[in-house]
């Protein structure tokens, strides 16, 4: 199996995903501690897993290209990028 390793301006939208994750993760933490309605705290979460989401196909999609270039067996490539994508659904 073959490492792929990103460029530095491949993770920078994939940091900024996260980060913002991370930042709505706090409010949640905020909003449960307030005692917030259960409806606006679902809806916070939704919006952090979808973020994160993001962040992995973000991440995903440019390892493909070097996964594409790589002299890796085409269907390992496959087999490979399926559970890649699966592990985000």
């Amino acid at each position: 199996m073959s490492a792929v390793h990103l460029e530095s301006e491949d993770l920078e939208p994939v940091i900024k995903r996260l980060r913002r994750a991370q930042g709505q993760l706090a409010g949640v933490l905020n909003m449960i501690a307030e005692g917030r309605d259960c409806g606006d705290v679902v809806t916070q979460l939704a919006a952090v897993s979808k973020a994160i989401d993001r962040a992995g196909f973000t991440m995903i999609a440019a390892g493909l290209q070097q996964c594409i270039r790589s002299d890796e067996d085409e269907t390992e490539a496959r087999v490979r990028l399926e559970k890649m994508f699966m592990s985000l659904s």
